[in-house]
C-alpha cells in the first residue's frame, strides 16, 4: 500500500476516534457502522450499474474510500436523480454523491462539500440531424424537441438556451437516450462527460457530443446540516486530493477504460 495512503488512513481513523460528541448524522453513521449514500446509478462515468448489477463510477469510488476511512461499511441507495435531495432531507440517506452541481438553490436546503470535479453541460444528438437543425432554424424553435433530467441544471440550461423548443423532462438518462434513438427527441442536454461517453459508446449510431463543456458546473457532495460531518468530509477530500488518489480516480473514470464494456 502507498505510504501516503497509510498515513491518510491513520489520520482519518484518529479523526473518527475523537468524535464522541459527533453531530446527529455523523453519530448515527458511526454507531450503525454504515454510511448510506444516495446515487442515481445512471450517470456514467460518475455513477452507473453494470450488467452484473455492480455499482461503479467516480462517485462510487469516492464514497467507498470515505467509508473505509471512517471505518464503516458503505450502502448505496439507488434513486432517480430528482428524488435524491428529498431522500437526503428526509434522512433516508446520509449524503448524496451523484454528479450533482453545487447550486445556490440547492445549497439553501442542504450543505455541499466540493467541488471534487468541475464539468459543464453538453448536447447529445444524432450528428446528421443536429447539423440539419442548426442549418435550418437552429435549436430555439418550436419544431425542436429537447430532453433533460427533471429538476436538474440541465433542465435550467435547456429552458434558458432554447425557451421556444419543446422540453421533455425525464427521470433518467436511460429514458432520454431511448427517446433519442426512437427519434422522439432531437437533442439531449446532459453533463458533458456523459454526452462524450455515450457518443463514444454508440459511434455506430452517429451521435454528436461536441468537443467541450458549455457551462461551468462544480460537482459536490450533498449532506444534511451536521457541522462535524461536513468538517470531516472537507478534510477527507483535502487528503484525497493531496495524496493523489482523487487524481487517480479522475484518470480511471474520466478517460474511458475497460469498465465501459461492463455497462448495459
Amino acid at each position: 500500500m502507498n505510504k501516503a495512503v497509510v498515513v491518510l488512513s491513520l489520520i482519518l481513523s484518529l479523526m473518527v476516534v475523537v468524535t464522541a460528541s459527533a453531530g446527529p448524522s455523523f453519530d448515527r453513521i458511526l454507531k450503525k457502522g454504515e454510511l448510506v449514500v444516495g446515487t442515481s446509478g445512471s450517470q456514467p462515468p460518475m455513477t452507473a450499474v453494470t450488467k452484473k448489477g455492480e455499482i461503479i463510477g467516480l462517485d462510487v469510488d469516492i464514497a467507498r474510500a470515505m467509508a473505509a476511512a471512517m471505518g464503516v461499511k458503505v450502502k448505496f441507495v439507488l434513486k432517480p436523480f430528482v428524488e435524491l435531495l428529498p431522500a437526503l432531507e428526509a434522512g433516508e440517506v446520509d449524503m448524496v454523491l451523484s454528479g450533482m452541481t453545487i447550486k445556490p438553490k440547492r445549497n439553501n436546503k442542504v450543505a455541499f462539500v466540493g467541488p471534487y470535479y468541475v464539468t459543464g453541460k453538453g448536447l447529445l444528438a444524432v450528428a446528421a440531424k443536429y447539423t440539419a437543425l442548426r442549418e435550418a432554424k437552429g435549436l430555439n424553435t418550436a419544431d425542436v424537441t429537447i430532453a433533460a433530467l427533471k429538476n436538474s441544471t440541465s433542465q435550467e440550461f435547456a429552458e434558458s438556451l432554447t425557451p421556444k423548443a419543446k422540453l421533455v423532462l425525464t427521470g433518467s438518462y436511460e429514458e432520454a437516450i431511448d427517446l433519442l434513438f426512437k427519434g422522439e427527441i432531437d437533442v439531449l442536454v446532459a453533463d458533458f462527460p456523459y454526452c462524450a461517453l455515450t457518443a463514444y459508446r454508440y459511434q455506430d449510431k452517429g451521435l454528436f457530443a461536441g468537443k467541450s463543456p458549455l457551462t461551468f458546473e462544480p460537482l459536490g457532495i450533498a449532506m444534511a446540516e451536521d457541522t462535524l460531518l461536513i468538517n470531516w468530509v472537507e478534510n477527507f477530500m483535502i487528503f484525497l486530493q493531496g495524496t493523489g488518489q482523487l487524481k487517480e480516480m479522475h484518470m480511471k473514470w474520466l478517460n474511458g477504460g475497460p469498465w465501459i464494456n461492463d455497462l448495459p
